[in-house]
């Protein structure tokens, strides 16, 4: 997809790899409607982007349905219409199933499932308008893979890719693409601003936040790069980082034990 003069919409903008995605499409002249729950993240983000492309910053829940739903005429007001859609969007809470809170389970598939099927709807009659148009779901390596105390997350990656995986069979013959993307262990915030089981006292709760940031090597720049680049090529599924790609393999392998081959390895690593 040839991305220059194209408009994007992204959600989740405003700090991490919604940041680093952003960064990627504008080097490459294409045109952003940024979305973030965060106003402060989205001026940051903002201020990274280079003068040659036009940029407009929404403040938006995405777990808000009526708050998406407006999204589409703000962006047709900023840049007369859209070509990509990015959803990227995501929170993490960490905790077994019985121990977190209903609450927090709500909020997390709220934002991470309920977030990426509203901004689809909304812009979908958007994006058929366009001679050629693309929609980028960020899953996540949790998606392919379900590790314990990650129930509410993978639930919410695992739908995700459902809904990703059969919207690609439904646009096949229109002129809208689809990408599904799995990154594995990027440095993001997600691990620290993570809501987390409360019945843990709180040295249990920083080791635990210390042992997950451990995992997350690769930069989110580096993320960005290879989101964009596979957007580019018409990749219709993006791992990013050689760990996604590791545990991917190991699942279709395994795809009922790879967990006890993995958490040995994580064991003695």
């Amino acid at each position: 997809m040839q991305l220059q003069g194209k408009t994007a919409v992204l959600t989740g903008a405003g700090s991490g790899i919604g940041r680093a995605i952003a960064i990627s499409l504008a080097q490459r002249g294409c045109h952003l409607a940024l979305a973030d729950i965060n106003e402060a993240g989205l001026a940051d983000t903002a201020k990274l982007l280079p003068g040659n492309v036009r940029v407009s910053r929404h403040l938006l829940d995405v777990s808000d349905r009526n708050a998406v739903k407006a999204l589409p005429g703000q962006v047709i007001a900023e840049h007369g219409g859209a070509d990509i859609l990015i959803n990227n969007a995501g929170v993490a809470v960490g905790g077994t199933f019985a121990d977190i809170s209903e609450v927090d389970f709500d909020w997390l598939i709220g934002i991470n499932y309920w977030g990426v099927v509203y901004m689809t709807r909304a812009f979908l009659p958007l994006l058929n308008k366009g001679q050629e148009a693309w929609i980028a779901n960020v899953s996540s390596i949790y998606g392919i893979i379900a590790p314990p105390s990650q129930t509410a997350y993978a639930s919410s990656k695992f739908a995700v890719r459902g809904f990703t995986h059969a919207l690609r069979h439904e646009l096949k013959d229109t002129n809208i693409g689809v990408t599904v993307i799995h990154p594995g262990g990027v440095a993001t915030q997600i691990v620290n601003s993570a809501r987390i089981q409360t019945n843990l006292p709180p040295e249990e709760i920083a080791a635990r936040r210390a042992f997950a940031n451990r995992n997350l090597k690769m930069p989110p720049a580096q993320a960005g790069e290879i989101i964009v680049s596979g957007i580019a090529n018409g990749k219709a599924r993006i791992f990013v980082g050689r760990d996604a790609k590791f545990m991917s393999i190991v699942e279709r392998i395994a795809p009922v034990s790879y967990w006890d081959f993995l958490s040995r390895l994580i064991a003695r690593s």
